[in-house]
């Protein structure tokens, strides 16, 4: 036997090569023999890394966190990973994997607290930080062992022993080193800024993290109220300023109104509101708005009641009375100031601004002079003054600080005291609540928690990317995106329109901001460190952990106290674990303290992979620190793929269950179909993906089985040969066969195409291209060559030799093509083909041994296109395959090259001729073939005018031509290219002449096929459905392809006269020495060996098939 030369899927003795193998078991098995060989390491290792590492191809892991188990996004990325370093090392490079661990960051505080069963800072304080992070520490290997075993049976290779974890001594001593330069840089900052805040993790998040995910936004009701403020003097005086806000706790805090300088505002006297004349300044263009609350009508007639007019800029500078007194007299607030931002598209037109709870709105505080208050605690509640909420979460306060309002009008208006026990809180005398409405809009969540977020004014530290923004878009030229559009598109727009990045969080488990300050305010100093040893130098001790609460037990005297009495002491932030990994590139190698070389030579990496929200995470984070440090980009190609979505079209779920487990995805179909599956799909072009379990098995059947299929058909018949002798193939490609050029000629452009394609990270089309080849080997080259692989004994075997070695050569060469794509199986077929160690070990397919015809190509797949359309046709009239037709006539351009194709044409459509007729020299009338032209009227109307209607008229009557310039004119109106176009259809109106269907050719041309069915092709139809039936008896039987039988068959007249007619036919392809037909049913008796079947126009027939 000659072939398996090498198997894992059935060990011990050769047993040939299974029809239909289990591939979760072959790859289980081709798993186990990698572990055992070492082939992993073999790959690395056999590949120099060349000179400063001129061969080495840098891939950067991003790592996850450690403290989750992976899902799907884990297993696309995973398999992009694993694909392109696959794939390089086939092209000679050598490429290091290692695997990394996103170890700190408030995830794994999470975990940790859920664990412990605490929810807040002040317990985990209680409990002591060591303790805490110590839970921490092993919270986030807790699936380490998952892990392992899930990358390991998706067939991803990667270094697991090297790995890099961000909680080690040697990468935090890195990010520190980072920060460093970037303060003595003058790019990072401490500073007191708004930023999105968790009240229920008391942590700030940067902005970026906002921008992530699509569901960190969404849609919450909220009150919205409108309040008149009482100016207190100008021109206006009395009269209430109306403010709009979707946050009424905010009034708490309120310091100034703004207004649109060029606004047009109005003020509108009204005595419905309150029941007393009032008078009230509003936008104009948002006056009939409030028609409700104005005229008692919401279509009453507001312009009416309007009693004065001013610009936006007369009002800049007046003074009102706060809704709320908590802050009255608070230096330069209670007026109305300024801002561009300010518009009339909802609200008032004024903008209540509470200056630390909206990033625009501080801006304007700290440019009018306003010191903002905060009033608020860590975990989200009001503290003093805000004595009336005191305790109470802000959001939940709303309904209190409304309630307030209401009451506070309601007393003004009708001059009594308090009302209820409830009272008036803080509103101040002469406030008015004008409207509450429910307002719905789209809301920034916790991505963490889920809460919703508040804006508040914090104090962190910042890097200040908006000065090196102009670089950081620089460099950004310099990397190739895939989509490409995300260059200039996604990451490009961010990066535009950057914001310093909080870098800071008021939490415990992370790399500690390595500064020091004075804890005595009359000796301030500041001093920064980046290093363990600038930190041995000045404690006198050398870290040996750089977490909490050690490394706040660093201090030391203050050098510019002369009185000695004050300390430096470390601020008590850790960095945002986004920082950390952003510094993954230099940190995972403890650069620059180890490894400065090295780093020198191979930044930026080569390869970075994750899905599109980390252009706002993980790849900005990186570009930001490589453009600061290094003026670099930090990587050279990124792929930036969509989301993966579960089979309801939503984000994936565990409570909803909208997607198939991954680990019976790997029992039933195998890693390889998954790949497959990921690999060919739009995510990859950037689109997302909806996973479901259909279109997983699809990929078995796109790639798989055919793959199989065709080594299984080879092996088959290669042990067979020469009466079981076998034929050992050969690695050719001289034969002078037609169908055995064109494949080999069509696996070069296999080869280069792919090539080209995951060069580039082209991966989904690498995966088309793979697709198309197998379907021409499987549907076209095997089946159209079939009986070339049978040794019919004449003593004359080159043909099938021809066939033999080009078939090998060819799986040989694509299983190198696919290894990347389909590492597991193709790891058992080229084994099974070639007796070597590994596909991975070998290189990428050299193109230039493979023969070059693109004339045969294009001819060859001009071939296939007609058979396909003459094959749509038979479908259509209902015509099976394997009945005979008469004729089959070809009308195409330069239809004399195809003439040396004829045979294959007439086989493979089953007619008995071939007319082939150049396009010229046809009537395409005689065939029931037109011209149809449809007039575009959006892109010829504005140069046609009127005369358009006229030109569609024309079109549709055929009042139209085209002359010998090829310019077309209709209804007397020649037509610009664009506004129209040209079809040539088949007119299934128009007579045919005979029993004639009509079908055109996509590169131009068309067939015609004579659908007439005589008596004879009847007959031969029926003989051939007769083998048919035959062969899947043999089949059944369990009998091998070389056996030779005694063949009886038992039928009713017709199939009776069609064995006899054709009674060589039917002999030599079922291999039968001795054959007998009974024109009597009746005659077999269904069971023991005996089937029955129907062939021809529902004809029964009954076979008996025994082995000679």
């Amino acid at each position: 036997m000659s072939y398996p030369k090498s198997s894992v899927s059935r060990p011990g003795e050769a047993l040939g090569v299974p029809a239909s193998p289990r591939f979760p078991e072959v790859e289980e098995r081709v798993l186990a023999y990698w572990e055992a060989d070492g082939t992993f390491q073999a790959s690395i290792d056999q590949r120099d890394a060349g000179v400063d590492g001129a061969n080495e191809y840098v891939f950067y892991d991003g790592p996850p966190f450690a403290n989750g188990l992976p899902h799907y996004g884990h297993l696309l990325t995973g398999y992009v990973k694993d694909l392109v370093p696959r794939y390089q090392t086939m092209r000679g490079r050598r490429v290091e994997r290692r695997f990394g661990w996103d170890t700190h960051g408030l995830p794994a505080e999470l975990e940790a607290m859920s664990q412990l069963g605490i929810k807040t800072t002040d317990e985990i304080r209680a409990m002591g930080i060591d303790a805490f992070n110590d839970k921490c520490r092993a919270s986030v290997f807790e699936y380490t062992d998952e892990w392992r075993d899930y990358v390991t049976r998706q067939a991803r290779w990667v270094d697991f022993t090297n790995d890099y974890k961000t909680l080690d001594l040697d990468y935090m001593e890195s990010v520190i080193w980072a920060f460093k330069q970037l303060h003595e840089k003058g790019l990072a900052y401490e500073g007191f800024r708004v930023l999105p805040y968790c009240w229920n993790d008391q942590t700030p998040l940067s902005n970026h993290e906002l921008r992530m995910d699509e569901d960190v936004y969404q849609n919450r009701q909220d009150p919205a109220v409108t309040v008149g403020c009482r100016l207190t003097e100008g021109p206006y005086a009395g009269a209430l300023a109306l403010i709009w806000t979707t946050t009424p706790w905010t009034l708490t805090c309120n310091l100034a109104i703004m207004v649109g300088e060029d606004i047009d505002y109005v003020v509108v006297e009204s005595s419905v509101p309150t029941g007393a004349v009032e008078r009230y300044v509003i936008a104009e263009a948002r006056a009939a708005a409030y028609a409700r609350e104005f005229t008692g009508d919401p279509k009453g007639d507001v312009a009416a009641l309007v009693v004065g007019r001013a610009k936006g800029s007369e009002l800049v500078g007046t003074h009102y009375t706060p809704p709320m007194s908590y802050y009255l007299g608070h230096e330069n607030a209670f007026r109305i100031v300024p801002a561009e931002f300010v518009t009339t598209s909802d609200g008032t037109g004024l903008v209540h601004t509470a200056g630390a709870f909206g990033e625009d709105d501080k801006v304007v505080t700290d440019r009018e002079g306003i010191e903002v208050v905060v009033p608020v605690a860590i975990d989200g509640t009001f503290t003093h003054p805000v004595t009336d909420y005191a305790g109470l979460l802000v959001l939940d306060a709303n309904g209190l600080v409304i309630d307030h309002l209401k009451a506070r009008t309601r007393v003004d208006a009708d001059g009594q005291g308090a009302v209820g026990e409830l009272g008036t809180g803080s509103i101040t005398e002469g406030t008015v609540l004008l409207r509450r409405e429910t307002y719905e809009h789209s809301y920034p969540h916790c991505w963490r928690c889920r809460q919703p977020l508040i804006y508040m004014a914090v104090s962190s530290w910042f890097v200040a990317t908006t000065q090196i923004r102009e670089d950081m878009l620089r460099l950004n030229q310099e990397i190739t995106w895939v989509p490409a559009h995300v260059k200039d598109g996604q990451f490009g727009r961010w990066l535009e329109n950057t914001r310093d990045w909080s870098i800071s969080r008021n939490r415990f488990w992370g790399s500690p901001i390595p500064v020091w300050k004075s804890d005595d305010p009359a000796y301030p100093r500041v001093d920064v460190y980046g290093s363990l040893d600038e930190l041995e130098r000045d404690f006198g001790v050398r870290p040996t952990d750089l977490h909490r609460p050690y490394i706040d037990q660093l201090t030391r005297p203050n050098p510019d106290d002369p009185t000695g009495k004050s300390t430096m002491r470390r601020v008590t932030d850790v960095f945002d674990c986004w920082f950390e990994s952003g510094s993954m590139s230099f940190a995972q190698v403890h650069y620059p303290f180890e490894n400065r070389d090295w780093f020198e030579h191979h930044f930026p990496g080569d390869f970075i992979v994750e899905y599109i929200g980390q252009t706002r995470g993980w790849f900005y984070t990186m570009h930001i620190l490589a453009t600061a440090l290094f003026d670099r980009p930090a990587f050279k190609t990124c792929v930036s793929h969509g989301i993966v979505l579960g089979n309801d079209g939503l984000k994936m779920s565990k409570s909803l269950r909208n997607y198939p487990d991954v680990r019976e995805v790997f029992d039933r179909d195998g890693a390889d179909a998954m790949r497959w599956f990921l690999m060919s799909s739009p995510i990859l072009r950037g689109g997302n993906l909806i996973v479901t379990e259909q279109g997983i098995r699809e990929s078995v059947r796109q790639v798989l089985i055919p793959l199989w299929n065709s080594w299984y058909f080879f092996s088959l018949y290669a042990n067979a040969f020469g009466g079981g002798a076998g034929c050992d193939a050969q690695w050719r490609t001289d034969s002078t066969d037609p169908l055995d050029r064109y494949l080999l000629a069509r696996l070069r452009v296999l080869v280069e195409e792919t090539q080209e394609q995951l060069d580039h990270q082209e991966i989904a089309a690498a995966c088309d291209s793979l697709r198309s080849f197998t379907d021409v080997l499987t549907n076209w080259y095997i089946r159209r060559s079939r009986e070339r692989f049978w040794d019919t004994g004449s003593g004359d075997d080159q043909n099938a030799r021809d066939a033999f070695d080009t078939l090998f050569t060819t799986l040989e060469v694509l299983c190198r093509v696919a290894a990347p794509l389909l590492p597991l199986t193709t790891e058992e077929v080229w084994r099974g083909l070639t007796g070597g160690r590994s596909v991975h070990l070998a290189d990428w397919p050299d193109a230039s041994l493979l023969p070059r015809d693109a004339t045969l190509v294009a001819r060859m797949d001009e071939v296939r296109a007609i058979c396909s359309a003459a094959s749509s046709l038979r479908k259509a009239e209902k015509l099976r395959t394997r009945l005979p037709l008469q004729e089959l006539t070809v009308v195409a351009p330069d239809a004399a090259g195809l003439e040396q194709f004829a045979g294959i044409v007439r086989d493979e459509v089953n007619v008995k001729t071939v007319a082939l007729i150049d396009v010229e020299d046809a009537h395409q009338s005689d065939f029931g073939i037109s011209q149809r032209l449809t007039v575009n009227a959006r892109a010829a109307g504005p140069r046609l005018g009127k005369d358009v209607q006229t030109v569609i008229k024309g079109s549709k009557s055929g009042d139209w031509q085209v002359d010998a310039d090829g310019v077309v004119t209709c209804a007397g109106v020649p037509l610009a290219e664009g506004e129209y176009v040209l079809e040539t259809v088949v007119d299934d109106s128009a007579a045919t002449p005979g029993s004639r269907v009509t079908a055109m050719l996509p590169g131009g041309g068309f067939v015609v096929l004579d659908t007439e069915v005589t008596e004879e092709l009847e007959l031969e139809g029926t003989a051939r459905d007769l083998i048919r039936a035959v062969q899947q008896a043999r089949r059944e039987a369990g009998l091998e392809v070389s056996d030779r039988i005694t063949l009886t068959v038992a039928a009713g007249e017709h199939t009776w006269r069609a064995a006899l007619d054709h009674r060589d036919l039917v002999m030599n392809e079922t291999l039968a020495e001795q054959f007998s037909v009974s024109m009597n049913l009746d005659d077999l008796t269904v069971g023991e060996g005996v089937t029955e079947v129907e062939v021809g126009n529902a004809q029964r027939a009954r076979i008996h098939v025994t082995k000679r």
